[in-house]
């Protein structure tokens, strides 16, 4: 049993959840992902360690509440325990230095993008966090981001914090400028951003990497429900990634792959109690 420590609130629906897992703690590296079970019968939820304090035995989690088992994994209080812990999983991030590099987080993937940029602002990198969110309280870990970016530049969809647009328009004017142009740029986020950024940087052969959240059943390549296309090879993002080179990447396959189980999940939330039902729809929207 691994037992929640800490629970915050810090987006509409996204929590920050510290969990004792010393093992996991001790063995994580930036870009891995655990397989959270939150009861017998629970479906298995794959999602990337924010953060890990080895001394402490502790990971933190990053978790977007949008259906009935994320909602019951936020729910659970402090002091109480989730059943299992699979991990670290996942290749890591292939840390370089390569001088000026460009961190994208659009949405939940700012919490996914955190430990990456943490760890090449260590390796000597000059780093500038782009994040992105519809409006003002979904923009998460700005000060956090801060603390180890050169600088922070934010964008919003309404224009209610930072600038008005997307992460691309933000990410273009620094293409444009020869000073500030990136050598290799880092984009976590919905797929339809991460799909952008890529087209964005291949005229300028910029290296652009992405993580992928395929639909993912055990995390260890047995069940093949995560596969990608990467170039002319097929791949598993629980072993080959989750990260890949974003030129390459099949994105409509994956959206694809990502809607297959579209009208299930349609069948299970309308035979969930309403209020459930109801906060999930919210979050939806």
């Amino acid at each position: 049993m691994f037992e929640v420590l800490q629970n915050d609130i810090l987006a509409p629906n996204v929590h920050r959840m510290v969990i004792r897992a010393p093992r996991i703690a001790k063995a994580r590296q930036p870009g891995q992902f655990v397989i959270v079970h939150p009861e017998a019968g629970g479906e298995r939820i794959p999602l990337t360690i924010g953060d890990a304090d080895p001394q402490a035995g502790t990971i933190t989690l990053f978790i977007q509440a949008v259906g009935a088992s994320t909602l019951k994994i936020v729910n659970t209080p402090v002091g109480s325990s989730l059943r299992d812990i699979a991990g670290p999983l996942g290749k890591a991030t292939e840390i370089e230095q390569w001088g000026r590099v460009v961190c994208v987080g659009g949405g939940l993937g700012t919490a996914v993008l955190y430990p990456l940029a943490k760890a090449l602002a260590e390796a000597g990198n000059e780093v500038t966090t782009i994040i992105g969110g519809r409006s003002k309280p979904f923009i998460i870990l700005a000060d956090e981001l801060g603390a180890f970016s050169n600088e922070v530049l934010v964008a919003t969809e309404d224009g209610s914090l930072g600038r008005q647009g997307f992460v691309t328009h933000v990410l273009q004017e620094l293409i444009d400028a020869p000073d500030r142009r990136p050598a290799a740029v880092f984009a976590i986020g919905p797929v339809p951003m991460m799909r952008a950024v890529a087209e964005l940087t291949r005229p300028y052969g910029i290296k652009t990497i992405v993580s992928l959240n395929p639909i993912m059943i055990d995390g260890t390549g047995m069940c093949g429900g995560c596969r990608v296309k990467v170039g002319d090879e097929t791949k598993f993002a629980c072993v080959d990634g989750p990260e890949f080179d974003g030129h390459l990447v099949d994105f409509g396959l994956l959206m694809d792959r990502l809607s297959m189980y579209r009208d299930t999940e349609a069948k299970i939330l309308a035979e969930l109690p309403e209020e459930l039902r109801e906060k999930i729809i919210k979050v939806k929207r």
